[in-house]
């Protein structure tokens, strides 16, 4: 987009020269669930903060998740919740969710599609399709598919991804990993595909306001203890079992530190077995899912995930901004977020020994871990969240070409 057109939407032209016709685009986004998660968090706000000047916007989603209440409080936002859009593979449940998409579409007329999500995406944008969308964006947040499926299922994703993405004009990938795997894969050219990164809000997670004391008691922890979190939905992709012995290894050599899990998912119970069967009920906290994040990651002395698969992880950049060092597995694109040994360490999935080793590492290097943190607060300015929300507005106005 060139520099004027730049600014001439950021002004507003039509509340500004009420004489000059603007059109109104429908954008429709369409995501699987409202959990807790990044790509749903990021979902929200590109919907709530789309020029509505340009862009009329609507939210298809899934009846249930954590954030609903956040989709009910969106302004100028036309909301469609669907019981058959569901994660889990259900022939039935997801034609039907295909032909109420359908009918919906061709309701609303959007003229760009925009899903996101391994179910939404495959299903939203046949439904796009056969409803006469024009143009059809998938926003990859990390594939569906990973080496951790069987073979068959593995092949099948991919197979799915493969033939749907001949009916998508353009992608997003928030990493230079998933771009790579894809073109690798032959799910799209490199010409149709752009990086745009999943944002935060910088500052909110930057400047925090903390009565360190009082969130501590708030949360059941004690003063003044080495703190190492984690947050994460406990699912497998996520691998929580693997933090809680990572845990175990620290606590041998640092029986003084204490570890934060927050989140909630279908491991739980599996979680709470572990924990009580190596003894560390003491040590290791579950607060659940959390709307205080910012102030949770200024709690921290290290934040850890140990995911095994990803695209990159929101939390990434809001350690860093929050000034967290970070440990955490070498997946899809993390190092395009943990510089190794600069603001973090990275190491293979499932090395529990080498994430525990560094975790003492810093823990027993106070003041290496704060150069860390530091680093990260430098490196963070490319995951601005409002840059994300400009960069999607800048795809959906080059694909429409408002100004021949």
């Amino acid at each position: 987009m060139s520099p004027c057109l730049r600014i001439f939407l950021s002004l507003h032209p039509a509340s500004l020269c009420p004489w000059v016709s603007v059109p109104l685009y429908k954008i429709a986004h369409i995501i699987t669930k409202l959990e807790l998660g990044g790509a749903q968090q990021n979902t929200l706000y590109t919907l709530a903060h789309l020029n509505q000047t340009w862009f009329q916007p609507i939210l298809i989603t899934g009846l249930e998740g954590v954030l609903v209440e956040d989709a009910n409080r969106l302004q100028g936002v036309t909301r469609y919740y669907l019981p058959s859009l569901i994660r889990e593979v259900n022939p039935v449940q997801d034609f039907k969710a295909l032909l109420e998409i359908r009918r919906i579409l061709i309701k609303e007329k959007p003229v760009i599609v925009h899903t996101h999500s391994s179910k939404a995406g495959i299903v939203g944008r046949w439904a796009a399709k056969l409803a006469g969308v024009p143009f059809i964006i998938h926003s990859i947040h990390g594939f569906g598919f990973h080496d951790h499926q069987n073979f068959l299922q593995q092949k099948l994703f991919i197979f799915l991804e493969r033939i749907t993405s001949r009916i998508t004009t353009r992608f997003i990938a928030v990493s230079r990993a998933n771009i790579e795997k894809g073109v690798g894969l032959n799910l799209f050219h490199p010409s149709q595909v752009s990086l745009i990164r999943s944002g935060i809000e910088i500052s909110s997670f930057r400047d925090v306001m903390l009565d360190r004391p009082v969130k501590l008691k708030e949360l059941g922890l004690p003063p003044d203890v080495p703190l190492v979190g984690m947050i994460a939905c406990f699912k497998p992709q996520k691998a929580p079992l693997d933090f809680i012995e990572m845990a175990y290894l620290v606590h041998q050599q640092i029986p003084e530190a204490h570890f934060l899990m927050v989140g909630d998912g279908e491991l739980r119970s599996q979680i709470e077995a572990r924990i009580q069967a190596l003894h560390l009920s003491r040590v290791v906290h579950l607060v659940g899912w959390r709307r205080d994040i910012p102030e949770i990651l200024h709690l921290l002395n290290i934040l850890v995930l140990t995911s095994l698969w990803e695209g990159l992880p929101r939390v990434f950049p809001q350690a860093m901004a929050a000034g967290v060092p970070i440990v955490a597995t070498c997946v899809d694109g993390a190092p395009e977020a943990v510089r190794e040994g600069l603001n973090g360490y990275l190491l293979p999935p499932r090395d529990i020994k080498g994430l525990a080793e560094k975790v003492i590492y810093l823990l027993r290097h106070p003041d290496l871990a704060r150069k860390m943190g530091q680093e990260g607060t430098r490196l963070v300015g490319e995951f601005d969240i409002d840059d994300m929300v400009r960069q999607q507005e800048e795809l959906y106005l080059t694909l429409l070409n408002p100004f021949p």
